[in-house]
Order: structure tokens, then C-alpha cells, then sequence
């Protein structure tokens, strides 16, 4: 097998906007060039130690990675190709990782977990389908043994008496391969009849990829997208195992796969491999694009690829990070990109609350969906319970695959927007995603949009304070010190803070409504924010320093009300 020419193992690293540091291939950049400009402009660059190293070459355009001296600082010689006039953009190539398992466990597949449902509900006689608990939460079939709540799942069972899927429905894992040999997953894979009877080590279909009978290897290059890690196995048996008497069910009983490995045995791949494999998702025309990665700084190569597959009408499921921080503010891609059929997905508990590591953002989040103590496929033919968003994002592939076998294929945008409004309202979410709901895929295939009693955007009347409220610069340690604003009438109120600086995640201002039930607690270093609201009349906000570092403060001078 062809061994990959790009070394991940030394991984650099770089300072991004939201200033994290995002991990680099040492010494290679991706370069796009202006249009009309030639391959030749890159002799110019050998002065300055930059070689043209290889083409990636993609459906609609030619990119470049070209390669220099290692330990030359990455922001200069960016900043010095990107003021080239014959470049477009050049930029780090990127490394990405599975957004990876929290926590992992095996299980003996051939211990049956039985389910008790209506007797015309259809079941799946799966043995291990009563662990399932994202798909029917009993409230006591978390894997784990733990505690759960009914009826905090998505819903599928109902959803399954519309629709189970369709072999027509094509959905593309884009991670660390599938164990197409798994028994729960053979009879849902994309075979490339023309290859399959092919001759081996010729493209028999012309398509520009040789020997690719269920998918293909990018992080290889070669046409054997076999899973050696586990993880895109994971995802793919939630979205969809087969629906037989062995192992777990998947959301669909019928979908048909596209393996697409980017990300080596060890988790890990780059920008180059990652456009690429959107790139071959694309011309395969695929319904949907499933994505449990992330990493690396804002890439404009992988964004354009993205763009083109939104062009095409193909869905883009992304996991929204394990790092328990916002998206707002810190972003994560590929499931920050503000492009139509970009999907983020954060992970709810078997209880219905955010899952403790997930990332969240009331902006730049879109859904929450099961992903803590999921139970799937792992390679060899076996089974284990992996925690994370990579295990929500495919219960959400999956929901909508069910709803193009339904449908068939809808405007990407529109889809997007039915999901988030079809979607559970929960107040565990409040604040952390666009439209605060789980995914609950019988909503979302009847398109049923539950009440929500949330306040109108374009509602908001600000009213100053009588009294500001300003804290001490520095302010003191050990401070507990509350406000309480009344409106009455008020359907909602949410404080308005001119300026806050305190030390972040221990010093606080805690919004709370009149049972004393926590709406947000805001910290860090913010100018003109506006906090998460609070239902009812009555607001109180407590001030909380802790014995440590004492910084500037705040000041409050007006809220929202909306009546």
C-alpha cells in the first residue's frame, strides 16, 4: 500500500484568531493562485526557499502545497506568499483529529438487552438495540447503568413508521474509514460494481480513482478505505447498522455508505486530505457528508470545498468540539464555516442535558443531539460505547437521511431551518445552540414544530437602571453580592453589561430567574454583551469573587424586557 507523503507526526502549531493554537504540517503551505496567474510564478519563490512540492489536483481547480524550511516561522512566510500578486491565498495545511471519545467500552454483542414497546411499534430485533437509549430512552438503558429519562431520546421509533430509510439515500463518512467487513455494516456499503470486477490497480470506471470499491483513502491514497482506528466505524453504525439479529440498529435500517478516510489509524489527517475527501464526496454526489473532526485555523481551501458541495445541494454534518468552550467565541471547524449546509451538532446525556465536554454556542451551534455513552460498531466486528459530538453527529446524519428517503433531497438552507424548528426544546440548551432543541426525527419528518416560549428577537426594549451598578476597579476578593430587577408584565428580561472584565470561570456574574434557577454565568472579558434571558418578571443577578486574582470589574447600566 502507498504510504502517504505527508508526515503528521511532527505536528506545528499556530496562533488562530480566537487564539488557539491550531497544529500544521511543518514547513507546507497550500496555495491557491489568481486566476490567469501560471504554475511557472513558483520559480520565482526558489530565492526566497520556497518550492512548488506537489498539485492538488480537485473537480473545478488546481491547488499547490508547496514546501520550505522547517524552521522558518509559518506567519512570515504566509504573510510573505500571501502578498504575492499571483497568489489568491496561502495558507498552513492544516491538521484535523477526530473530535475524540471521551470515554470507551466494550461489549459482548451476543448479551441481548430487551426493550419493552407498543406491541404495533416497529422494533428491531438487534440484541443490543435496548442500549440504545439516543433511539428509545427508557430511562434506564443508558450502557453505562446511567440514570436516564424516558422519552429523552429522538424519537426514531415513531419516525420508523413513516419511513426506515432508503438503499437510494447515500451518505458519505467522512473519517477514519468503515470496517466494511463488519456484520452490521457489509450489506450497507456503496460497491463500485465497475472496480469490484475491474482489473486490479486500474481506474475501471474512469472516475480518477483506482480500485475504489467501497470508498476511497486519502490519508493513504489508495482505494481501500478500511478503518484501522475505530471511530468512523462508531459513526457509521449509528447512522446506519443494519437492522438484523446481530449487534445494534442504526437510526436508518436502509442507507447506503461511502467510505472516505482521511484521518490515518491514528486519528489524524490534514487539509489537503480533508478537501480532497469532501472533493470525491462531491463527485460521488452524495445526499449528505458526515463529519466527526475538527481542528487546525480557518481554512479558505477547506471552506471553498465545503462551499462547492453546498452548491450541489449536499448536506454537511459537522460535530461541534469536545472542548466544553463556546463556538461563539472560540470557533471550531469545520463546523464554524457559516455556509448553508454546514449542520453543528452538540451532544446531549441520556437525561437530556448538554453533555459535560460538549461545545455549544447560542450563535454558531445548530442542534444538540445523543452523544454521551453511545453505544455502536467499532472495527473487527466488534462493539463499544465511545462519548462525544462525533457520536450526536451521526444521529443527526441519520434523522436526515430518513427524511430524504421520505422527501427526497430539499434546499439545503430550508432543511437546516426545519431541522433547528422540528427540534425538542429543552432548557438544559438554553443559550447553547441556535434554537435550543435535541433533535427528535418524527418532528422533523412531519415537520412538527413544538411550542416554544421564547422571546421574539425583534421584541427587546432596553431600559436603563434607576441605579448602576458598578463594582470597584479592582474589585475584592470573596464577594457575594446580588441585584434584583422587577418588571412587572415582563414575559422575559436579559442583562445588559457595558463592560466586564473578571477572572474568567472563577469570577462571576450569575443570571438567574425568580426561583433562583441559573439562566448563564458570565465571566472573562466582554464589552456591550448581552446575557442569556430569564422567564417571568423577576431577574437577579449575583456578583461572586473568589479569594484569588481581583482584575477591572464591571458595569451595569440597563437591561432587555420584553412584555
Amino acid at each position: 500500500m502507498k504510504k502517504s507523503h505527508i508526515m503528521l507526526g511532527a505536528a506545528a502549531f499556530a496562533i488562530t484568531a480566537s487564539g488557539m493554537a491550531a497544529k500544521y504540517v511543518p514547513g507546507e503551505m497550500i496555495v491557491k493562485m489568481k486566476a490567469g496567474s501560471e504554475k511557472s510564478a513558483f520559480t520565482s519563490f526558489k530565492s526566497l526557499g520556497v518550492e512548488l512540492d506537489r498539485t492538488i489536483d480537485l473537480t473545478n481547480e488546481t491547488l499547490f502545497v508547496v514546501k520550505f524550511d522547517e524552521t522558518k516561522s509559518m506567519k512570515s512566510m504566509t504573510t510573505l506568499l500571501a502578498d504575492n500578486p499571483n497568489i489568491e491565498y496561502a495558507e498552513p495545511n492544516f491538521i484535523y483529529e477526530i473530535v475524540k471519545p471521551v470515554s470507551t467500552f466494550n461489549i459482548n454483542p451476543y448479551i441481548a438487552s430487551p426493550l419493552t414497546v407498543q406491541s404495533d411499534a416497529y422494533t428491531p430485533i438487534d440484541p443490543k438495540f435496548g442500549q440504545l437509549w439516543g433511539l428509545a430512552n427508557t430511562g434506564s438503558n443508558d450502557p453505562t447503568g446511567a440514570a436516564g429519562v424516558a422519552g429523552a431520546d429522538i424519537d426514531v421509533m415513531k419516525a420508523w413508521s413513516l419511513t426506515q430509510g432508503d438503499k437510494r439515500v447515500r451518505i458519505a463518512v467522512i473519517d477514519t474509514g468503515i470496517d466494511y467487513n463488519h456484520p452490521d455494516l457489509k450489506d450497507q456499503m456503496w460497491t463500485n460494481l465497475a472496480e469490484l470486477n475491474g482489473e486490479e490497480g486500474v481506474d475501471d470506471d474512469g472516475n480518477g480513482y483506482v480500485d475504489d470499491i467501497h470508498g476511497y483513502d486519502f490519508a493513504n491514497n489508495d482505494g481501500d478505505p478500511r478503518d484501522g482506528h475505530s471511530h468512523g466505524t462508531h459513526c457509521a453504525g449509528t447512522i446506519g447498522a443494519s437492522h438484523n439479529d446481530i449487534g445494534v440498529a442504526g437510526v436508518m435500517a436502509d442507507v447506503e455508505f461511502v467510505a472516505i478516510k482521511f484521518l490515518a489509524d491514528n486519528g489524524s489527517g490534514s487539509t489537503e486530505g480533508a478537501i480532497k475527501s469532501i472533493d470525491y464526496a462531491t463527485k460521488m454526489n452524495v445526499d449528505i457528508m458526515s463529519n466527526s473532526w475538527g481542528g487546525g485555523g480557518r481554512s479558505q481551501a477547506l471552506e471553498d470545498a465545503i462551499q462547492r458541495a453546498a452548491d450541489k445541494g449536499i448536506v454537511f454534518t459537522a460535530a461541534a468540539g469536545n472542548s466544553s468552550t463556546d463556538n461563539d467565541s472560540r470557533p471550531h471547524y469545520p463546523s464554524n464555516y457559516d455556509v448553508k449546509n454546514v449542520i453543528s451538532v452538540a451532544a446531549t446525556t441520556s437525561s437530556d442535558s448538554l453533555a459535560s465536554f460538549s461545545c455549544y454556542g447560542r450563535n454558531t451551534v445548530h442542534i444538540a443531539a445523543p452523544g454521551h455513552n453511545i453505544l455502536s460498531t467499532v472495527k473487527n466486528g466488534g462493539y463499544a460505547s465511545y462519548s462525544g459530538t462525533s457520536m450526536a453527529t451521526p444521529h443527526v446524519s441519520g434523522a436526515i437521511g430518513l427524511l430524504i428517503a421520505q422527501n427526497g433531497r430539499m434546499d439545503v438552507e430550508e432543511l437546516r431551518n426545519r431541522l433547528m424548528a422540528t427540534s425538542e426544546p429543552l432548557s438544559s440548551l438554553r443559550g447553547k445552540t441556535i434554537n435550543a432543541g435535541r433533535l427528535n426525527a418524527y418532528n422533523l419528518l412531519t415537520n412538527t414544530i413544538p411550542v416554544r416560549n421564547m422571546p421574539n428577537p425583534s421584541e427587546w426594549e432596553t431600559v436603563s437602571l434607576d441605579e448602576v451598578w458598578e463594582s470597584e476597579h479592582p474589585y475584592g476578593h470573596n464577594i457575594t453580592e446580588s441585584r434584583t430587577y422587577n418588571f412587572p408584565g415582563a414575559k422575559f428580561i436579559r442583562l445588559r453589561v457595558r463592560k466586564l472584565d473578571l477572572e474568567k470561570g472563577y469570577d462571576v456574574l450569575e443570571v438567574s430567574d425568580s426561583s433562583r434557577a441559573i439562566a448563564e454565568k458570565v465571566s472573562g472579558t466582554k464589552e456591550d454583551y448581552t446575557s442569556e434571558y430569564v422567564e417571568g418578571e423577576t431577574m437577579t443577578v449575583t456578583f461572586k469573587s473568589d479569594r484569588s486574582v481581583s482584575k477591572w470589574g464591571f458595569v451595569i447600566d440597563s437591561v432587555d424586557v420584553q412584555y
